[in-house]
């Protein structure tokens, strides 16, 4: 994506819906996705369900707690490789009495015969949407690219780290993925108006470190994390409405005996509601949506502290900063014959230019409208205190406790590159809005939720890890959405690590994220509330919907000292 900016850009202001779907879009694309976080970062972690704070995973304790790099020596290097697999599915389904404003032909869930003639459904189905591949923005392409159908191959990321001898400091840096999520749809699946092509990651290029051993108990350390992040969207919009069932009334009831003639004074009387060669109707799609927004340069830090009394027990903790961004980007709005005909129809007719002069729309459209957007993005702080526990000399279990700070997104504001009537029209459904930006709410909620990781030293060389993390849900019931369906999940994690050497480990892991859904009809102002002032967005309005969510992870670490 990245369009360039030309001399022409104006600010998409002919389609309120439009805009405001995209950033509705947006809104849960970041925030759904920022849910899915920390899950492939190291793959020891990963098998132990992230319960090492008290337990550092070695040079990645710059992420999990920097302490931990103080027990390290030497000269040391970690590559680790990864293999994820991402199946998203939705279905949907029409409740009993579904209809919008009379009509339920809905092509998504209705298995008639399209254009039959009659203006209710015979014949209703289940739906089902699932995503064919990984999709992952490049960023010195500044595009999205589609990557084939099946896993998704990383590696190797490589992270370093260094211990004078004699020293009490220890020197590290790691590169890694703390967030990354992105698919794509086919052309004609159901899903793509909550995303048909998504991408969205947060890549920790370099990550000054520090560990330093306050004495034979104590570490403490502290890393600072310089990273890229990008946000891109593309996705189709409808607005299954009440007011957009009322506009295909009169399309086909009032407007049909006069098709196809110049009636001037019919013109006069209806607004010129009459003239569009194709009209509008709730299951029609309204236009496509293309945006992305990065930052280059994105930091934060984290702080963490360690204590080891004894060789059985442990405790640490690690504080990892919000990281406050200003995304800047650009978006393509590409309209649908229907809407470019309704808009340019009621523009032909005096009573209906007059109409939309009052309500600040232009009385013509083109087919496509390109502008600037950015917005001030802060992910959330999270804290994190684990302890380890080793009963006997084999078996070790670690039990840690975690809360990410999503209260703070209580709305998102997007500020566009000048003002625009249709931005001044947004205000009366949002309030805080501008002539030149649009809040969102959201009142998200913090979390807490627990993660439990055990180990077993089967022989000298080889330790079995397990792990299980149910993470609770920061979205209200009322904002969830199919877009990313990551909401309460449950995490599963077995691991081996193996020591090749005096100086060499080689770790395996495999785990599974697993979230499932049930939002029934107008539960989701973020997806199907049914309501006349509920156009932005639900763009499955009336109808049941079940998400489920499987992340599958393979990975393979090697450390070794030099």
């Amino acid at each position: 994506m990245g369009y360039a900016m030309k001399n022409n850009n104006r600010l998409g202001r002919r389609s309120l819906l439009a805009i405001a779907g995209f950033i509705a879009m947006l809104i849960s694309t970041v925030s759904q996705a920022q849910l899915a976080t920390n899950i492939g970062v190291d793959v020891k972690a990963m098998s132990m369900g992230h319960a090492v704070t008290a337990d550092p995973p070695g040079i990645m304790a710059v992420h999990f707690n920097p302490a931990g790099l103080a027990k390290l020596h030497g000269r040391q290097v970690n590559l680790q490789f990864l293999g994820v697999d991402l199946s998203l599915e939705s279905k949907f389904s029409a409740p009993p009495g579904y209809n919008v404003f009379g009509y339920s032909d809905d092509p998504i869930v209705c298995n008639d015969a399209p254009n039959d003639g009659v203006d209710y459904c015979r014949d209703f189905k289940t739906a089902s949407s699932s995503i064919q591949g990984v999709s992952l923005y490049i960023p010195f392409l500044n595009d999205t690219v589609d990557l084939p159908p099946g896993p998704l191959l990383a590696g190797p990321l490589p992270s370093f780290s260094i211990k004078p001898a004699g020293s009490k400091f220890t020197f590290a840096t790691a590169t890694y993925l703390p967030q990354a999520a992105g698919f794509y749809r086919s052309e004609d699946d159901p899903g793509n108006y909550m995303g048909k092509r998504v991408a969205l990651e947060r890549i920790t290029y370099l990550s000054p470190s520090i560990g330093y051993q306050v004495n034979n108990e104590l570490s403490i350390g502290a890393s600072i994390g310089l990273s890229f992040q990008a946000v891109s969207l593309e996705q189709d919009f409808r607005a299954p409405n009440q007011l957009l069932g009322f506009a295909r009334t009169l399309d086909e009831s009032i407007c049909a005996p006069f098709k196809g003639e110049s009636n001037i004074a019919l013109d006069l009387i209806l607004f010129g509601i009459c003239r569009p060669e194709e009209g509008l109707g709730p299951f029609k799609n309204l236009a496509s949506l293309d945006v992305s927004m990065d930052q280059r340069l994105s930091p934060s830090y984290n702080l963490g502290v360690l204590w080891e009394p004894n060789d059985w027990f442990a405790w640490g903790a690690v504080w990892r900063s919000e990281s406050k961004m200003h995304l800047n980007g650009d978006y393509q709005i590409t309209y649908s014959k229907a809407a470019q005909d309704t808009i340019n129809g009621i523009g032909g007719s005096a009573t209906g230019a007059l109409a939309l002069a009052v309500l600040g729309i232009p009385s013509r459209v083109g087919e496509q409208e390109v502008g600037q957007v950015n917005m001030d993005l802060t992910m959330p702080a999270s804290f994190q205190t684990g302890i380890k526990i080793r009963p006997t000399d084999r078996l070790q279990f670690n039990i840690d406790a975690v809360w990410a700070d999503y209260k703070q997104w209580d709305s998102f504001t997007f500020n566009f590159d000048r003002s625009s009537t249709m931005l001044s029209l947004a205000r009366l459904f949002s309030a805080g809005s501008s002539a030149t930006s649009l809040r969102y709410p959201l009142n998200y909620q913090s979390t807490w939720n627990l993660a439990f990781g055990a180990s077993y030293d089967l022989t000298g060389r080889i330790q079995l890890r397990a792990g299980y993390e149910p993470r609770a849900s920061a979205i209200p019931d009322n904002r969830r959405s199919p877009l990313v369906p990551i909401n309460e999940a449950k995490f599963y994690s077995l691991g081996l690590g193996y020591k090749w050497d005096k100086d060499t480990d080689i770790d395996l892991g495999i785990a599974q994220l697993r979230s499932e859904d049930n939002i029934p009809a107008n539960s989701s102002c973020a997806a199907n509330c049914t309501g006349i002032d509920n156009l932005v967005y639900n763009p499955y309005a009336g109808l049941d919907i079940k998400t489920k969510a499987t992340i599958n992870i393979v990975g393979l670490a090697f450390r070794t000292r030099f």
